[in-house]
């Protein structure tokens, strides 16, 4: 039997985690523990709660204004110290490219451990944007002794920087865990959602937008809030739904400028709720990676408010169109998408190239056979 650790901090990497930690549980073949640093505390607590996960190591990092390097310092550290020297591990699953992520990597690499690595080969192939997550996922590629990517292109990202051994096309486990999540909620009242969204009209069309990284503070995120304004003038009719991040960065400015009827600002959905929206809205603007992943499989059309992506599948499939911060661009498109029934109907149908549900067996499968 083979002693699997799942490794993760972050809400996202929970969520791409969740269906993988079921299909290897339900495994006899596999001795599964996990562990959380929780660089995300209560956002990070919903998806496990969600998806019935119950941690077996739990750092709980977070503390006030911490620095990159003081974080990475930490978990390198507790990583090694409270987990990987307490057990005999034969194999460290880590997922995309958050801070967690490296910081396992050179853990377990220091320790002889191998590496799995869930939605490798990503790449906006700028260092600085998205900033730290390019460095992070680029330097785990070329630690870690399994990839597995959610698409033909991040593997030829891979093979390009010379990374040819074990390279798998799985798709993305993000889908899996959109599927069993809509499966979850089909059994919730849906007025019960809908009363938590207290004023929204779920009867008008919605323009669903998150928007939280950190290459959007300042200017660009001001720049994106007005355009907002725009949408919202040009169209009192639509309902735009802003679940507005906890971070200063975002929450002041949000709350000081987007002042219409018709734009509401809630609270940041849990993982159920978030994914109950899209399923309600029209259009979604984001700068989420998940979301440009999930969305095509619901068939809602996505405008990616980042200058760059390493979801480029998404932009040439048809599914996502980079707008950036760009006012002018995202009122131009929304406005497209809202009027022009014709050009929504090619993006909304266009297929999903991240994957079919399947991701988290295909992965389960190549670990048995190779490891």
């Amino acid at each position: 039997m083979k002693n699997i650790l799942f490794l993760f901090g972050t809400r996202p990497e929970a969520i791409k985690m969740a269906p993988l930690i079921k299909a290897f549980k339900e495994d006899v073949r596999f001795s599964v523990k996990t562990g959380i640093t929780a660089q995300h505390r209560e956002m990070l607590d919903q998806v496990l709660d969600f998806f019935d996960i119950e941690a077996d190591h739990d750092l709980n990092v977070m503390t006030p204004n911490q620095t990159l390097h003081g974080l990475t310092a930490t978990l390198i550290l507790r990583i090694t110290d409270e987990i990987l020297l307490k057990e005999k591990f034969d194999l460290v699953f880590v997922q995309g490219d958050t801070t967690t992520v490296l910081a396992a990597a050179l853990a377990a690499f220091y320790q002889k451990i191998k590496i799995a690595h869930i939605e490798a080969g990503l790449r906006s192939h700028n260092i600085y944007s998205p900033f730290p997550e390019e460095a992070n996922r680029a330097l785990t590629s070329k630690l870690a002794n399994f990839h597995f990517c959610p698409t033909e292109q991040a593997k030829e990202n891979l093979l390009k920087e010379n990374i040819t051994e074990n390279v798998y096309v799985t798709g993305n486990t993000v889908i899996d865990a959109l599927f069993e999540g809509l499966r979850k909620i089909e059994h919730t009242d849906e007025q019960q959602l809908i009363n938590t969204f207290g004023t929204i009209d779920f009867t008008k069309k919605i323009v669903l937008v998150t928007c939280h990284r950190r290459e959007n503070f300042g200017t660009p995120f001001l720049e994106i809030c007005h355009a907002l304004l725009d949408i919202a003038d040009n169209y009192p009719e639509v309902e735009i739904v802003y679940p507005v991040h906890p971070n200063p960065n975002i929450k002041i400015t949000a709350h000081e400028v987007l002042k219409r009827n018709n734009i509401k600002l809630i609270h940041p959905l849990d993982y159920h709720e978030l994914i109950w929206m899209m399923s309600k809205s029209n259009i979604i603007l984001t700068d989420s990676g998940g979301i440009q992943e999930e969305a095509p499989s619901l068939g809602k059309p996505v405008l990616v408010l980042r200058e760059v992506t390493e979801r480029t599948e998404g932009v040439d499939a048809g599914t996502a169109i980079l707008v950036g911060s760009d006012k002018t661009k995202i009122v131009a498109e929304t406005i497209k998408l809202l009027g022009d029934n014709e050009y929504y109907a090619k993006i909304s149908k266009s297929l999903n190239p991240y994957g079919d549900g399947t991701s988290s067996k295909q992965i389960m499968d190549i670990i048995a056979m190779d490891l």
